[in-house]
């Protein structure tokens, strides 16, 4: 029963989010303001562990929502609207890497971000088993991270990724079974518990 609910909850939350897009190629700008309201922020954070610069993540989260006022009639409904997003975002953090190459190391992709609701001690405790964690995660090949970020901060499914990324659904799940099993030798050496099944 449950599942159910969260199921039907995220159809109507497809439903409006693909509403929002008919609107927003129509010119509705309310309509484009609650779809940047409602994504600008995981847009924002994913470009972040690419380009680990707030003012170009900043500016590309821009240019991805520009695209979208720009292209929102050629959206073709084969995705949910967010990994339309994510996958415009992946496109321009890689682009912008490539302009920046000498100046940004591409491997740095993943960055933190500080929970402020948390108190200062659970907050230097996360800190702490997160910066372990990222140091961990920097050890991965760039396609892993890739796969571990679309994953776990993304929560994207193997479908979802393939199309992001432009890859075979296979070549995601290889990809993150090879992620996996090296992120957890690493973590293991590290001393920290692995936070999956």
């Amino acid at each position: 029963m449950g599942e159910l609910l969260v199921l039907t909850a995220q159809n109507e939350s497809q439903e409006t989010d693909r509403s929002l897009i008919e609107r927003v190629a129509a010119g509705d700008r309310e309509a484009m303001r609650n779809l940047f309201s409602r994504h600008h922020v995981r847009v924002y954070r994913f470009i972040l562990r690419f380009v680990s610069d707030n003012a170009a993540a900043e500016d590309l989260t821009n240019d991805v929502f520009i695209d979208v006022w720009q292209q929102a009639g050629r959206f073709e409904n084969r995705s949910q609207v967010s990994t339309w997003l994510l996958g415009m975002a992946r496109f321009k953090a890689l682009s912008d890497l490539r302009k920046r190459r000498d100046t940004v190391d591409p491997d740095d992709v993943l960055g933190g971000l500080e929970d402020d609701a948390d108190t200062p001690e659970v907050t230097a405790q996360k800190r702490d088993k997160g910066a372990a964690l990222r140091t961990c995660i920097e050890k991965l090949s760039a396609d892993h991270r890739e796969v571990i970020d679309l994953v776990y901060y993304q929560e994207k499914s193997i479908r979802e990724i393939s199309a992001i990324v432009g890859i075979p659904e296979n070549t995601v799940k290889t990809r993150m079974f090879h992620a996996r099993k090296t992120l957890s030798n690493l973590m293991a050496k590290a001393g920290i518990d692995r936070g999956w099944p």
